[in-house]
């Protein structure tokens, strides 16, 4: 019923009232974010703008793990 709350946007502490729990603290620990809920904060953010480049190492650095 918590997540159900959560997700129709009903503040932690009005959902602590409404479980009879004494702090939102308590409802927390009931809580975890549902996949539609993550696929939603997702969808407000947008991918780092960095390029991406795989690690090369150099020969000094390959002759030394040989050696280990």
């Amino acid at each position: 019923m918590a997540m159900g709350l959560l997700e129709a946007g009903i503040a932690t502490e009005v959902i602590a009232l409404f479980l009879g729990h004494e702090t939102p603290k308590t409802t927390h620990l009931y809580m975890e974010a549902s996949l539609t809920m993550k696929k939603q904060a997702l969808e407000k953010i947008s991918p780092p703008k960095t390029k991406r480049s795989s690690f090369q190492p150099d020969e000094a650095l390959l002759r030394f793990l040989e050696n280990l």
